[in-house]
């Protein structure tokens, strides 16, 4: 998304305006268009801390961070039905306080992210998120890593406005203000230019993916999510792929041996990759600004494969990945851009999308694979709370794909999130997917030729 000039305000601005309006991007408007209440579109950040924070000196901050960037001070303007366009009101203030601190709780941390999961903030109010504050201490039983005494911050935000790298970029400020600590980011890391290799074909995509195999659903609609925390795998000197594209192969080997074991007729494989080509420091656009590629698999790749002919497969995704990303692109498609051009009514074009997105179900890519990668800022906040120890994303998990795992690396470890539709798998399944993806992704560190 192209970010909107907008200066901060400091109470100078003379008279009361007229908000500013900006119409939906074409990312925003499709999301506005496609909303269920059963499967909110919300991303859940999860910031680990080792110290504690104080609660007004938090809700200062942060407050102070959204004026430093106020296009994330955004609602929904009220419209007409006849309108043509969805359209983003910029508010001086935030409408709500977006900072919390729910009770002292034994389960905390699981309440916390089934919250984030289960409730998007509404479009109505600005901003669109939320942030919650949570007491870590030695009596919380969440399913992630309860490590001692801490905090524990949830920013939960409604995709259909922003994305997790943004918000993210608006935590990193909030923790500047409060602590007093540079929190620029760090220098991307520098790639060793490499030598032009021959073309490998890419499978075709024309036939319908692999959709991942029901496990043992769940009674209750809505998402569940799993996080654990493991070593970032490493790579051979030299090599040519990423950790980026061990990821993915990890991800697609899970998926090929989850669907082996419940009778799932093989079929290729496509995984969704968002990619970021934004700047992290203070002039980020903030919305959603990814554009999404396909990555696809062949059936073949993904059958008897073993640690003699990964490096094959480590090199056919390098390739893939990297032409993908070089290729200009908009953020959805072209066919996004046409179906949200201001011709007809909103409400006419969200029937139209709404029936496209049922219709192109069976073509919907198998999984989608967010990998923040490092996370780029300290998130220091200070002496007392301390600088971020683990950070975890989680991405929407809506059928068709039902399934979704978001990565990220902090302070040397790998923290990984995987994301579920209860009506296709339950919190056992999402256990065992895990102990697959560690599986395979141990099997890309240093495979054999």
């Amino acid at each position: 998304m192209t970010a909107v000039e907008h200066p901060a305000r400091d109470g100078t601005d003379g008279p009361a305006r007229r908000p500013r309006r900006i119409p939906f991007p074409v990312v925003d408007e499709v999301a506005r268009h496609c909303l269920q209440e059963e499967e909110p579109e919300t991303v859940h950040i999860e910031v680990h801390l080792p110290g504690r924070l104080d609660p007004a000196r938090l809700r200062t901050a942060f407050t102070q961070a959204l004026h430093r960037h106020p296009r994330i001070l955004m609602r929904e303007a009220e419209g007409p039905w006849y309108r043509r366009r969805y359209e983003w009101e910029l508010t001086p203030d935030p409408d709500v306080d977006v900072v919390s601190f729910p009770p002292p709780d034994r389960d905390a941390l699981k309440h916390a992210r089934d919250r984030a999961l289960g409730a998007a903030p509404p479009l109505t109010a600005s901003p669109p998120i939320r942030l919650e504050v949570v007491d870590e201490d030695d009596t919380s039983h969440g399913t992630g890593t309860g490590t001692g005494t801490g905090t524990v911050l949830f920013l939960t935000i409604n995709h259909t406005a922003l994305d997790g790298p943004a918000c993210l970029r608006v935590l990193a400020t909030a923790a500047e203000l409060y602590g007093g600590r540079d929190n620029s980011p760090s220098a991307p890391p520098v790639r060793t230019p490499e030598a032009p290799q021959e073309q490998v074909d890419t499978p075709s995509t024309w036939t319908p993916p692999a959709r991942v195999a029901h496990g043992t659903p769940e009674p209750s609609p809505g998402n569940g999510v799993l996080v654990t925390e493991l070593s970032v795998p490493p790579r051979p000197k030299g090599a040519p792929y990423t950790v980026n594209d061990q990821l993915m192969v990890a991800t697609a080997l899970m998926i090929a041996h989850w669907n082996r074991e419940h009778g799932a007729r093989p079929r290729p494989l496509r995984i969704t990759m968002p990619v970021d080509d934004r700047p992290r420091g203070t002039d980020m656009p903030i919305g959603n600004g990814t554009r999404l590629v396909e990555v696809p698999f062949a059936t073949a790749e993904l059958t008897s494969v073993d640690r003699s002919s990964l490096p094959d497969l480590l090199h056919r995704t390098a390739d893939r990945t990297r032409a993908l990303k070089s290729l200009p692109r908009p953020q959805l498609g072209h066919g996004a851009a046409l179906l949200t051009a201001p011709v007809l009514p909103v409400p006419w074009r969200a029937a139209l999308t709404r029936g496209l997105r049922r219709a192109a179900a069976p073509w919907t890519s198998t999984t989608l694979l967010s990998n923040i990668g490092r996370i780029p800022y300290a998130l220091d906040f200070g002496d007392t709370a301390g600088r971020a120890r683990a950070v975890w994303f989680s991405a929407p998990a809506r059928m068709p794909r039902g399934l979704t795992v978001t990565t990220a690396s902090t302070a040397g470890r790998l923290h990984l999130a995987l994301r579920w539709s209860r009506t296709l798998l339950s919190h056992g399944d999402g256990a065992h997917l895990r102990d697959l993806f560690e599986h395979y992704l141990h099997a890309t560190q240093e495979p054999r030729p």
